[in-house]
C-alpha cells in the first residue's frame, strides 16, 4: 500500500510517498481504508524533529482519517467490515490503510461528507474539548485564540455559537491573514506583535477576555494573563513554535487576578480517556450530518500534495483546515 513516510527530521525533502506492507489490526484494534486524511500541526512538529512526536523513524505521519473499516481484530465488537468510520490514530494515517483504536473509532452518519468527516477526529473534537472540557466556555464569554487563522481557530468559529455564542477575538502572525479570520466570524483579528495587549484590551472596552485558547507554549501567556479579566481562564494546547517551555506564573499572580491556567493534550486523552475523544467526535460528526456544522476544508488531491501543505503550515502561510484525499 501507498503511505506518506518522514525518513528523517527536517523539511518536505524527507517526506516521500512509499510502498509499505499493509497493517493488520490486533485485539481492539481497527484498520480503516482511508478515504480522507487530516493534516495536522503535530504532523509538521513531528517533521521538525521537536521532542516527543516522532517516536522513531522513519515516521508515518497522519492523526485522524475517515473511510470505510477493513478488518476488526479480536475483541472489538460495534463495527462492521464496510461501515463508514471516523478515527483519531496514533499515526500512519496518511496511507492507503491506517490502524486505529476502536475505542477511537466512531460511525460517519451518510450526509457527512468524506472530507469534513476526516477533520473531526483531530480538528472539530479538538477544538470542542477546548471550549467545554478545558476552557469551561459559557455563553457570552469573550474568546482569545492565538493562530486563529489555522484549523483549530476556524473549528472554533464554528463552535461557538452553536455552545451559545460569544465575543470573538483572533490572533495571527501575518497581518494578511486577518481577513479571512473575520470572514470566518472573528469579531476582530489582530496581528501579533508589538502592542497586541493594547489592541486586544481595546477589542474588549478594557474588559478582557474570558478564555484565552494558547497553542504558542508560553511564549505569549504573559499576554494571556495581561488580558485575562477577572476570572480568566487560559487553555494551553501546544508548542507550535518549538520553543523552551518556560515556568508558569506564581500563585500570586494567579490569585489575585482569579486566573486560571489549564494544559491541554489530545494526546494525553487518546491514552488515558479516549472516551472523552469519541464523545467529542460523536457530538461533532452529528452537528456535521445536521448542518448546523458546516467544516470547510481545503481538499488536497493527493498524498504527494501533503509536504509542500506541510510546508506551507510551518511557514505560517497555511489557511484553515487541510484534508488529503486518498481514495476516489
Amino acid at each position: 500500500m501507498r503511505a506518506l513516510v518522514m525518513t528523517a527530521p527536517g523539511g518536505s525533502e524527507n517526506s516521500q510517498v512509499r510502498e509499505v506492507d499493509e497493517p493488520l489490526p490486533g485485539p481492539g484494534e481497527v484498520a480503516v481504508e482511508v478515504v480522507r486524511a487530516g493534516l495536522n500541526f503535530v504532523d509538521v512538529m513531528a517533521r521538525r524533529g521537536d521532542a516527543g512526536y516522532a517516536a522513531s523513524w522513519p515516521y508515518r505521519p497522519g492523526k485522524e482519517v475517515a473511510g470505510t473499516v477493513r478488518a476488526l481484530g479480536p475483541g472489538v465488537t460495534g463495527l462492521a467490515v464496510g461501515d463508514r468510520v471516523a478515527a483519531a490514530t496514533t499515526g500512519g494515517g496518511l496511507a492507503e490503510v491506517v490502524i486505529a483504536p476502536a475505542a477511537l473509532t466512531v460511525p460517519v452518519p451518510e450526509a457527512v461528507p468524506w472530507a469534513q468527516a476526516a477533520a473531526a477526529p483531530l480538528g472539530l473534537a479538538t477544538a470542542l474539548l477546548l471550549l467545554t472540557a478545558a476552557g469551561r466556555f459559557t455563553p457570552g464569554d469573550t474568546v482569545l485564540v492565538h493562530s486563529a487563522g489555522g484549523g483549530i481557530g476556524r473549528a472554533v468559529a464554528e463552535l461557538v455559537p452553536l455552545l451559545g455564542g460569544g465575543r470573538l477575538i483572533g490572533t495571527v502572525g501575518r497581518p494578511d491573514k486577518a481577513p479571512a479570520v473575520e470572514a470566518a466570524g472573528y469579531h476582530a483579528a489582530l496581528p501579533r506583535g508589538e502592542g497586541l495587549a493594547d489592541a486586544v484590551l481595546a477589542a474588549t472596552g478594557g474588559r478582557g477576555v474570558d478564555l484565552v485558547l494558547d497553542p504558542l507554549g508560553t511564549e505569549a501567556l504573559e499576554l494571556d494573563l495581561t488580558v485575562s479579566a477577572p476570572g480568566g481562564r487560559t487553555v494551553l494546547f501546544g508548542n507550535a513554535g518549538g520553543g523552551r517551555l518556560d515556568a508558569l506564573p506564581s500563585a500570586g499572580r494567579l490569585l489575585a487576578g482569579n486566573l486560571t491556567v489549564t494544559g491541554f493534550s489530545h494526546r494525553g486523552l487518546v491514552a488515558a480517556a479516549p472516551e472523552r475523544v469519541a464523545g467529542a467526535l460523536r457530538r461533532v460528526l452529528g452537528h456535521l450530518a445536521d448542518g448546523t456544522l458546516t467544516a470547510p476544508v481545503t481538499e488536497l488531491p493527493s498524498l504527494e500534495a501533503v509536504p509542500a501543505a506541510h510546508d506551507l503550515l510551518l511557514a505560517g502561510r497555511g489557511a484553515g483546515k487541510y484534508v488529503a484525499a486518498v481514495r476516489g
